[in-house]
C-alpha cells in the first residue's frame, strides 16, 4: 500500500542506482520491519523466506552496498600524526625558545632544545603507536563465519559477505552477524548484555511487534529439525486505515523491547532460529553507537591542562624578565641592542627543555609498568589522569560481576538449606560440608533430578557449558553434588519449553531403568506458577505431606526472601504425568541464581572508597539484583534506609541534565546508554573526574565522554575497547586500583622534577641576572653554566621521575582536577631552595675574592659550590613530606647512579688537565670539597627539616579530630591548594 511504501523508505543506494531500482528492493529501518509481517519484510528486500537470495543477488548487493563490515575511521597518516604531537603548549614554547637562540646564534642552546623536542614528540608518538597496536590484537566482536540459506541451500559462508535480504540460521553459540528481522524462532533465546546491561537472555519471537506471538510463531522445539526449519510466518501487516496500524517513530522501539529482531554481535544461549538481513555493517544498530564514539572528543587529561597553564606562566615569566632587564639597562644608559641580548638569553636559559622530556618519560614508564600490571594505555597523558580520579562509574554485568549465571543458594523443600560458594557448601548450621546424593533424602534428589532432567543445557566436547546461563549454571551445581550422571537415567519423551505466559518448563520422562513405572513430569520455573500445580511436597520425613494453604504460603516467603536478596528464584517439583495441567506434582525446592561479584572486588572498592575516590554503580539491571550486587562489593546505597537511593533510568529521565541528586547517587539501575552518558557528565558538572568501566557496547559512549574510559580486554566488545583510554587485559576491576595508584606515582614524581628543576634554574638565573644589573664580575662562566644546564636537564633530573611507588600512596586522597602543577606552597618551597643556592654560592664567590680579582679558584669553588648545592637538591626533591631516610636512599637506584655519574664528571672538570682547560678551572684540596660539601647540604637539611614540621602538623591534626582520623579532617574541611596532593 502507499501508507507502507512511505514507511519503508527505499535505500539510499537505491535510489541513487537504478540497478537497484529495477530489483524493487527496498530496505526497511529495523524499527519498520519489526512492526511488518515476515512475508512482507521478504518483499521489501526481495527475498524468499524459504530459499533467501540467488547467489547472482547476492554479489550484485554485495558490489553495490559494500561489506558487512563497520565503517573504519578515516586514519591520519604516520607523518601527521607524528607532527600533530607538536601542538603541545610546552613543546610550542620550546620551539620559539629554539628559534630565539638560533637567531642569537646560541648554536649550542639551539640544537640541545631542538634535540629534547625531537625526544619528546618521538617517544609520545611510539608509546600511542605501541598501544594502537595491542588495541587492535584485542579487537575481536564481529563473527567470522555464520550459516547462511542462498539457492535454497546451507552454506558456511565469511560474515562480511552478507548483504540485506540474506537468510541467517542461528543455532546455540553463534554470534548474530548482521541486524535480523527474525522469521523462525524454536526457543531461541539471545544474550543482548553488550547492548542493554541485562544479563538475563531474552526469549526471542517471529510475530509482528503489534501481535503477541503465537503457537505458530513459535512452534515446539521438537517439531524442527536440525537442518531446515519449516517457515512460521507472522500476520499481514495491518491496512493504513487500521486503528492498529503503527503510529510511532523509531523511538518508539527501543532495542530491548524488539522481541522480533536480533542485533549484531549479540549472541544466542538455546533455541535456534532463522532471520532476514535487514541491516549490515555501517548501518546496523552496533554501528550507530560505534559512530556515536567516533564523534565523541574525548576531554583534555588534568596533566595537559596544567601543564599548558604552566607552558603560558613560564612564558609569562619570560616576557617579564625580557621587560624588566630591558628596562633596567635603559635606566643605566647601556646599549638597548645588549641589553635586549642579554634578557632574551637569560630568558630562554629560564625555560626548562627537559621537563617535557621527563614528563613524557615518566609516563611511558608509567604504561610499561602498568602493562605488567595488565592494563593496556592508549593515550599517553591518559596514564596521570588515573591519579585524579575522583569517581569511578563501574557497569555492573562483566565488569563488577562475572556475566556468568552462578547457583549461590539450595532451599530443598524438606527444610535443608545451603549457600554455595566457591569452595563448596555452607549449610544454615554454618557448618561447611560436602554435600552428594548418597545419603540425601528423596527431597534433594528429586530436586536434583529435575536440574539434570529438565535442562537443555549440553556440555561441549571441549568441556564448555552451551546453553542458557541460568541451565548451565544448575549443571556445575550438579557437579559440586556429584550428581551429572542423573540425566542419563531419565529418557525424554516431549517437552513444553518456557514462555512468558506459563513461565515454567516441563519434560515428560521415563525411566529406562524402571520400565514398570508410569512416566514422569519433571517441572522447573517462577515459585509462584510452580506452587499452584503442587499437590504435596517432601516433608522432613522423607515422605510427601499435602500442600496446605500455610505450606504455600512458607514455600512463597522463602522465594521472597532468596529473591530480596537479588538471586533468581527458580523451584522445581517432580509428579506423575498423567495430571499435567491440573496439579499432582510433588515441590521439591528452590534454587536462587545470581551473577557472581568477580573476585577482588569487594577489596578494590573498600581500597578506592579509603582513597577518597567515589565508586558508583550503573546497570541495567532491575533494582533487586542491584541493590544485592551493592551490598556484596560493599557499596553505597544498597541498603533500604541508605540515603543515597538508587536511581532508575526513568527517574533520570524526569531529571534535568547536570541535576546535583544524580551525584549523590550511587546505583542507577534500569539504565541505557543515554542514561549512562547523562550520567557521566552529571558528575563531571558536580567537579569530579570521572572514571567510567565497562565491556559492552551499550557503554561505549559513556566510555568516551568519561574522562578515563576503562574496558574489559577478555570480554569486552570492539566499540567498547574503541572508545575506551585504558583496556584491563584480565578483566579485573581490581586492576583499576593498582592503574590509580600508578597515575597518583606518575603524578607525584612529575612534581619532584619540576621542584627540582625549577628551583636550580631559577637559582642559576638569580646568580647571572645579579651578576649582569649590577654590573658585578660574573661568578660563572659559559662553559661552567653549560655544564649546569646539562645536569639540570640530564640524568639526575631524569632519574626523578623512576622513583619507586609510595607504598602510602593508595591512602592519599586524589588531588583536584583543577589543582596546578606548581601551587603556591611549591612555588614557595622552589623560592626557598632557589634562595638558599644562591645565597650560598654567593657567599663563596665573594669569600674567595677577596683579593677583588677574579681567579680560577674563584670560579671553581663558586662553580663547584653550585653542583653540589645542584645534587644536594636534587636529594631532598625525591619526595614532598616524607625525610629521605623513610624513603631509603637506594630505593631508586637510577638516580643513585645518575648522581654518581654527575659526581664523578665533577671531579674530572676538577682534576683532569684538559677539562681544567676548557671549564677554566684548578684542583682543589681536599679541605675545600669538605667546606664546600658541608655548606651545599644547607639545602638538603633545610628541606629534611620542612618536610618534619609539615609531618608534626599533620599528627597534630589527627590527635585533635581523634576517631576521625586524617579521613575525617579530608572530609571535614577543603584543603587549600597543594595540601592533597600525592
Amino acid at each position: 500500500t502507499a501508507a507502507s511504501q512511505e514507511m519503508l523508505a527505499p535505500s539510499p543506494l537505491a535510489a541513487a542506482n537504478p540497478q537497484l531500482k529495477q530489483q524493487s528492493f527496498q530496505r526497511p529501518s529495523l524499527a519498520k520491519a519489526s512492526r511488518h509481517g515476515a512475508s512482507f519484510v521478504a518483499e521489501q528486500l526481495g527475498s524468499s523466506l524459504t530459499s533467501g537470495l540467488t547467489h547472482t543477488e547476492a554479489k550484485r548487493r554485495l558490489h553495490q552496498l559494500g561489506p558487512n563490515e563497520l565503517p573504519a575511521p578515516q586514519g591520519e597518516p604516520l607523518w601527521l600524526r607524528y607532527l600533530s604531537q607538536f601542538r603541545d603548549p610546552m613543546i610550542a614554547m620550546l620551539l620559539c625558545s629554539a628559534l630565539v637562540s638560533l637567531c642569537m646564534r646560541q648554536l649550542d642552546n639551539a640544537v640541545s632544545i631542538s634535540l629534547a623536542i625531537v625526544i619528546v614528540v618521538t617517544v609520545a608518538f611510539v608509546q600511542e603507536w605501541r598501544s594502537e597496536r595491542a588495541l587492535a590484537a584485542l579487537k575481536r566482536l564481529l563473527p567470522h563465519r555464520c550459516e547462511v540459506v542462498r539457492n535454497g541451500e546451507l552454506l558456511s559462508l565469511d560474515a562480511g559477505s552478507l548483504v540485506p535480504g540474506d537468510l541467517v540460521r542461528l543455532g546455540v553459540g553463534s554470534r548474530v552477524p548482521a541486524d535480523l528481522r527474525l522469521v523462525e524462532c524454536a526457543d531461541l533465546h539471545v544474550d543482548e548484555s553488550s547492548f542493554t546491561g541485562e544479563t538475563e537472555p531474552v526469549l526471542k519471537s517471529a510475530a509482528a511487534s503489534t501481535e503477541a506471538p503465537d503457537a505458530a510463531a513459535c512452534p515446539d522445539k521438537t517439531s524442527l529439525p536440525t537442518s531446515v526449519v519449516s517457515a512460521a510466518y507472522s500476520k499481514p501487516p495491518p491496512s493504513a486505515g487500521s486503528a492498529a496500524a503503527p503510529q510511532s517513530g523509531d523511538a518508539s522501539c527501543e532495542l530491548s523491547s524488539r522481541a522480533n529482531c536480533a542485533f549484531t554481535g549479540t549472541l544466542v544461549r538455546s533455541g535456534c532460529g532463522r532471520g532476514l538481513v535487514v541491516a549490515t555493517g555501517a548501518d546496523s544498530a552496533f554501528a550507530d553507537v560505534y559512530r556515536a564514539v567516533q564523534e565523541a572528543e574525548a576531554p583534555r587529561t588534568p596533566l595537559q591542562r596544567s601543564m599548558d597553564r604552566l607552558g603560558r606562566q613560564l612564558s609569562l615569566g619570560s616576557l617579564c624578565i625580557i621587560a624588566v632587564i630591558v628596562l633596567i639597562g635603559l635606566a643605566q644608559g647601556r646599549p638597548l641592542l645588549d641589553t635586549l641580548q642579554i634578557g632574551v638569553s637569560l630568558a630562554v636559559a629560564a625555560i626548562p627543555e627537559g621537563l617535557p622530556i621527563v614528563v613524557t618519560v615518566t609516563m611511558a614508564i608509567g604504561v610499561m609498568r602498568m602493562a605488567r600490571r595488565n592494563a593496556v594505555v592508549k593515550r599517553l597523558p591518559a596514564v596521570e589522569t588515573l591519579g585524579c580520579v575522583t569517581a569511578v562509574l563501574s557497569d555492573k554485568t562483566g565488569t563488577l560481576t562475572l556475566n556468568e549465571m552462578t547457583a549461590a543458594r539450595l532451599e530443598a523443600a524438606d527444610g535443608l538449606a545451603a549457600e554455595i560458594d566457591g569452595a563448596g557448601f555452607v549449610v544454615d548450621d554454618r557448618q561447611r560440608q560436602q554435600l552428594t546424593l548418597a545419603g540425601a533424602g528423596p527431597a534433594l534428589r528429586w530436586l536434583c533430578a529435575v536440574c539434570a532432567a529438565c535442562n537443555d543445557a549440553e556440555v561441549a566436547p571441549d568441556g564448555q557449558l552451551l546453553g542458557q546461563p541460568t541451565e548451565a549454571a544448575l549443571l556445575l551445581m550438579l557437579d559440586r553434588l556429584e550428581a551429572r550422571g542423573l540425566r542419563s537415567e531419565f529418557r525424554r519423551l516431549q517437552e513444553w519449553p518456557f514462555n512468558s505466559d506459563t513461565k515454567v518448563m516441563m519434560v515428560k520422562c521415563e525411566r529406562p531403568a524402571q520400565p514398570a513405572e508410569a512416566p514422569l513430569l519433571l517441572a522447573k520455573g517462577a515459585p509462584d506458577r510452580l506452587l499452584s500445580r503442587c499437590a504435596s511436597y517432601w516433608a522432613p520425613s522423607g515422605q510427601p505431606a499435602p500442600m496446605t494453604s500455610s505450606a504455600s504460603a512458607a514455600f512463597a516467603a522463602q522465594a521472597a526472601r532468596m529473591g530480596a536478596r537479588g538471586l533468581r528464584v527458580l523451584a522445581a517439583a517432580a509428579g506423575n504425568a498423567e495430571q499435567p495441567e491440573g496439579g499432582g506434582l510433588v515441590f521439591c525446592g528452590l534454587v536462587g541464581l545470581l551473577d557472581p561479584p568477580r573476585p577482588g572486588v569487594r577489596e578494590a572498592v573498600a581500597c578506592l572508597r579509603e582513597s577518597g575516590v567515589l565508586v558508583a554503580m550503573v546497570t541495567g539491571d532491575s533494582a533487586e539484583t542491584a541493590c544485592a550486587v551493592a551490598r556484596q562489593i560493599g557499596l553505597a546505597g544498597g541498603e533500604p534506609g541508605d540515603p543515597q537511593q538508587p536511581l532508575s533510568g526513568d527517574q533520570l529521565d524526569g531529571l534535568p541534565a547536570g541535576d546535583p541528586r544524580i551525584a549523590e547517587a550511587r546505583i542507577f539501575y534500569r539504565t541505557s546508554p543515554r542514561h549512562k552518558s547523562k550520567i557521566v557528565r552529571a558528575f563531571q558538572a558536580a567537579g569530579r573526574v570521572v572514571a567510567m568501566t565497562g565491556d559492552g557496547v551499550n557503554d561505549a559512549v559513556a566510555l568516551k565522554a568519561a574522562d578515563i574510559g576503562v574496558a574489559m580486554g577478555r570480554s569486552g566488545t570492539e566499540v567498547a575497547m574503541e572508545a575506551a583510554d585504558m583496556i584491563l587485559t584480565d578483566d579485573s576491576f581490581r586492576t583499576i586500583l593498582s592503574a590509580v595508584e600508578e597515575g597518583k606515582a606518575i603524578f607525584h614524581n612529575i612534581r619532584c622534577f619540576i621542584r627540582f628543576q625549577l628551583s636550580t634554574s631559577v637559582a642559576a638565573l638569580s646568580l647571572v641576572a645579579m651578576a649582569t644589573l649590577f654590573s658585578l664580575p660574573s661568578p660563572l662562566n659559559a662553559m661552567q653554566i653549560l655544564w649546569i644546564n646539562i645536569l639540570m636537564d640530564g640524568p639526575p633530573a631524569q632519574s626523578l621521575g623512576l622513583e619507586p611507588l609510595d607504598p602510602e600512596i593508595r591512602r592519599r586522597p586524589p588531588r583536584r582536577a583543577s589543582e596546578p602543577v606548581l601551587p603556591p606552597a611549591m612555588l614557595l618551597g622552589v623560592l626557598r631552595s632557589a634562595a638558599v643556592i644562591v645565597a650560598g654560592t654567593l657567599f663563596v664567590f665573594y669569600r674567595e675574592m677577596s683579593d677583588n680579582r677574579v681567579t680560577p679558584r674563584d670560579t671553581t669553588m663558586t662553580f663547584t659550590c653550585f653542583v653540589l648545592f645542584d645534587m644536594f637538591n636534587a636529594l631532598s626533591c625525591r619526595s614532598k613530606s616524607k625525610s629521605v631516610f623513610s624513603v631509603g636512599l637506594l630505593t631508586n637506584r637510577a638516580f643513585c647512579l645518575s648522581v654518581g655519574m654527575s659526581l664523578v664528571g665533577q671531579l674530572l672538570v676538577i682534576y683532569c688537565p684538559p677539562f681544567q682547560a676548557v671549564f677554566q678551572t684548578e684542583a682543589l684540596s681536599a679541605l675545600d670539597l669538605l667546606f664546600l660539601l658541608s655548606l651545599s647540604s644547607s639545602v638538603f637539611w633545610l628541606s629534611e627539616l620542612s618536610k618534619l614540621l609539615h609531618r608534626h602538623r599533620l599528627a597534630c591534626g589527627r590527635r585533635l579530630l581523634g576517631p576521625l582520623g586524617l579521613a575525617g579532617l579530608l572530609r571535614a574541611r577543603k584543603p587549600h591548594s597543594g595540601e592533597n596532593c600525592v
